[in-house]
């Protein structure tokens, strides 16, 4: 489990985002009623809609402070606020984490993106008390093949995952089911950060690991539970480290990192995909 994850589920935390509502932190997994699915698919469209239209507007020369103030204007707009900006003191809307950087990269007016950059943008949208999450892997102008390979095994490790969600199957389907897809092409897992649950928490029960392991709880996956699934993928080896800022993490041997990553809702005939894009 991330340390991070590990510390929001044990920590007394109160606010989840900024000028939001103060949120008392609930333990275990949590089951959706028909009502707080429907919200959570408002939210989730949100987030949908912000990252489609980033995917669409990023060129070379733009900066990610640019990318971050676009999408907390966007989200603001649709009627909701920014999960992440204010979340443990986290400064953005986004996270923007370029080639190396794995997760958690801070958006600054001064870093500018670059044709050949591997762009990975995560936000978050809370609307009418709950959140929607999600990551998506941009290809920067003229990329590499090797670059574009990593961000595409990401993307189908996330939906192999995904493929093993419904009722009565269990955290260790998933993880399995993307294990296998990453190894099959020669990447490695990221073990120090994991996907989780969502609801009226950013963060919530249970932690969704992307490998096998007999560590954290295995939990049968019951109708109504919503997950934030994100493998992470780097190019060479699984170590990351942790930059002077506190929050930008990186691969320790500078290979390339990607992740993908959606909200969903376990149903009994499977999972419904509440952050899909058009």
């Amino acid at each position: 489990m991330n340390k991070l994850f590990a510390d929001l589920l044990n920590s007394s935390l109160k606010a989840s985002v900024d000028n939001g509502p103060r949120i008392k932190q609930r333990r275990g997994v949590e089951i959706k009623s028909s009502r707080e699915v429907q919200i959570m698919r408002k939210s989730s469209h949100i987030v949908a809609t912000v990252l489609s239209e980033i995917n669409q507007m990023v060129e070379p020369g733009m900066t990610t402070g640019d990318l971050d103030k676009y999408a907390e204007r966007r989200i603001r707009e649709m009627g909701a606020l920014p999960s992440f900006k204010g979340y443990h003191g986290f400064p953005g809307s986004i996270c923007a984490s370029i080639n190396n950087e794995v997760v958690h990269g801070i958006p600054n007016a001064k870093r500018k993106i670059k044709s050949g950059d591997l762009l990975k943008v995560d936000t978050g949208a809370y609307f009418d008390g709950y959140h929607g999450d999600s990551c998506i892997t941009i290809c920067v102008g003229d990329i590499s093949e090797e670059a574009k390979k990593l961000s595409r095994v990401a993307q189908e490790s996330l939906m192999e995952g995904l493929s093993q969600v419904k009722a009565n199957n269990s955290l260790l389907d998933i993880a399995g089911a993307i294990e296998d897809h990453v190894k099959k092409n020669n990447y490695s897992v990221v073990e120090d950060f994991t996907g989780h649950g969502v609801g009226r928490n950013l963060h919530e029960e249970p932690s969704v690991f992307n490998f096998r392991t007999n560590e954290l709880p295995n939990v049968k996956l019951r109708e109504g539970m919503t997950l934030a699934v994100e493998p992470i993928l780097n190019e060479g080896d699984k170590f990351c480290q942790t930059l002077k800022d506190g929050w930008t993490v990186i691969t320790k041997d500078g290979s390339l990192s990607a992740q993908w990553e959606h909200t969903i809702l376990v149903t009994n005939k499977g999972c419904e995909i509440l952050t899909a894009r058009e």
